[in-house]
């Protein structure tokens, strides 16, 4: 017991040195899309869940964003239950740094088929924008063309500005986990007005231009898969897998009063998972989790690739 402690501990400190991990619009970790899901012969979906995790990304530019969320689970009926979210973000970068409560996530979960060696789960919910998404880097004036605050870059924002709808579905056994969703933006993001103009004063107009702008963003929808294997030690889980997202329609702003659709923000963004839970017994769980980009789209206006990202979580069921 004392040998596998340690190696949680070991690995909860490796995550925050250099956490690898994936990027999307947070459709992945909800309901039945969620990693780590660990199978048993009866689903008892009245089991409440409470998490806290805490959450660091590293992205293609300099902002590094830290999310602390609230993941509350409830059961409604034997097979139905509902999840909500609510996270809070802190973003820092070249260009500044900002903070706030995040977009809201919640979704309602149904088991459709329970046999001995599987579960079948879906999904339905949906995001809620916590705010807008224009949020100004009042700390850094003198990169501005006028020494006045203006608008970040998506890459800053806490919140994506658009309300969403979210489905998905997972198949569960003792080794093995297959899920998928798809979640659709069902409004327009008309908040940010991140512009380079307005930021003349900063020195380095290239690494400037590699943010994209993301004028009256219309942000396409994305399709995820997910797998995973799990390896069970007594009281340890240890799950690989890998999660492509494909953003399958272009996304959309306004340049120069016309609408238009942006190349390259199409195609599979995908990374690889490492997920360890250590169980200290039915009621408090520990975990993990880890993973790295390999590939990604080429235009991210949205702000949301992450090239590294780590979290560590404490679950209490009750």
């Amino acid at each position: 017991m004392k040998k596998l402690l340690l190696i949680f501990i070991g690995l909860c400190s490796f995550s925050f040195a250099s956490g690898q991990g994936c990027s999307d619009a947070g459709f992945c970790t909800m309901g039945a899309m969620s990693p780590g899901q660990v199978y048993t012969k009866k689903i008892n979906f009245k089991l409440r869940a409470l998490e806290l995790n805490q959450y660091r990304g590293t992205t293609k530019l300099t902002p590094v964003i830290n999310v602390t969320t609230l993941d509350f689970t409830f059961g409604i009926t034997e097979n139905t239950s509902f999840q909500v979210k609510l996270p809070y973000q802190w973003v820092k970068g070249n260009l500044g740094k900002t903070s706030g409560v995040g977009d809201i996530s919640y979704s309602f979960t149904h088991n459709f088929k329970s046999t001995e060696n599987y579960h079948i789960n879906a999904t339905l919910g949906g995001k809620i924008p916590s705010g807008k998404s224009d949020l100004e880097g009042d700390d850094k004036p003198e990169f501005t063309s006028d020494g006045q605050p203006h608008d970040l870059p998506m890459y800053y924002q806490v919140s994506l500005g658009t309300w969403d709808i979210v489905a998905g579905a997972s198949y569960i056994s003792k080794k093995w986990m297959f899920a998928t969703g798809i979640q659709v933006p069902v409004s327009h993001n008309n908040q940010n007005d991140f512009q380079y103009e307005e930021w003349s004063g900063y020195p380095d107009p290239g690494y400037l231009r590699s943010h994209h702008l993301a004028n009256d963003l219309k942000r396409g929808t994305d399709v995820m898969l997910r797998a995973e294997r799990a390896f069970h030690f007594s009281n340890l889980d240890i799950r690989l897998g890998v999660l492509p997202i494909f953003r399958i329609t272009k996304d959309e702003i306004t340049e120069n009063g016309e609408r238009v659709k942006l190349d390259g923000t199409t195609g599979m963004a995908l990374s690889g998972i490492l997920g360890v839970a250590y169980h200290f017994n039915v009621y408090h769980t520990a975990k993990v989790l880890l993973g790295h980009k390999f590939t990604d789209r080429d235009v991210n206006p949205d702000g949301l690739t992450r090239e590294n990202v780590a979290s560590i979580a404490y679950v209490i069921r009750f």
